[in-house]
């Protein structure tokens, strides 16, 4: 479960006022709304990326309000992937298993079968700057599944493609979540993407959520 109960957030003149949402657990949340509505920084609230005024943020039972991102147990894919540029793909998606001292053998097990799962297993030893745009989004996926999150956000994960790749990248994200009973939270600007996901589809506007009918 993802749950904001009356988070407050401001930076100059813009707001967040009173965003009270909840996808629950194990469902695919999509969220709506025009560029500068606040949908990044609503993710980044949830990541602790971005410090609320006010409000909390639950993560399953666990009030994550005040914790570091890294105690969050959430699964992060910011938008284009941000991948590390001097890393190869074998190094991105174990990233999260070292910086947790995870011994070495359990992170290449874990790196292969994620790396075979995602169909990105014969690119482990390229750089970031010799992969498609697909193949970066998928790396980015497995980076962020690596230390087998409950939770699993993604900002735009699809908007940096070509429409013959969306597709493909948009039915491995919904299949990653439910196999792994996922709960997660999408921001796009397509209707047609938050049809083909969404169990739950909630619109950013002036400031606020609210919940819509999923066509």
């Amino acid at each position: 479960m993802i749950q904001l109960s009356d988070i407050c957030w401001s930076a100059g003149e813009f707001e967040l006022r009173d965003v009270t949402f909840e996808v629950p657990a194990g469902r695919y949340g999509v969220m709506m709304g025009q560029t500068g509505s606040g949908k990044t920084s609503i993710i980044e609230i949830i990541c602790g990326l971005r410090r609320q005024d006010s409000g909390t943020v639950k993560v399953g039972d666990r009030d994550v309000s005040k914790l570091a991102p890294g105690k969050r147990g959430i699964g992060y894919v910011p938008q284009d992937g941000a991948l590390f540029p001097t890393m190869t793909v074998r190094e991105q998606i174990g990233f999260p298993l070292r910086i947790r001292h995870v011994k070495t053998a359990e992170i290449r097990d874990t790196v292969d079968k994620l790396a075979e799962h995602l169909g990105v297993a014969h690119l482990l030893d390229r750089e970031p700057h010799a992969l498609s745009g697909g193949e970066r989004q998928r790396v980015a996926l497995g980076r962020a599944l690596a230390a087998k999150p409950k939770v699993l956000l993604l900002d735009e994960p699809l908007s940096a493609l070509d429409e013959d790749m969306r597709e493909g990248v948009a039915d491995l994200l919904k299949l990653v979540q439910r196999e792994n009973n996922l709960t997660a939270l999408h921001i796009t600007h397509s209707r047609e993407e938050a049809g083909k996901l969404a169990d739950d589809l909630f619109r950013l506007e002036e400031g606020k959520v609210k919940k819509e009918a999923v066509q």
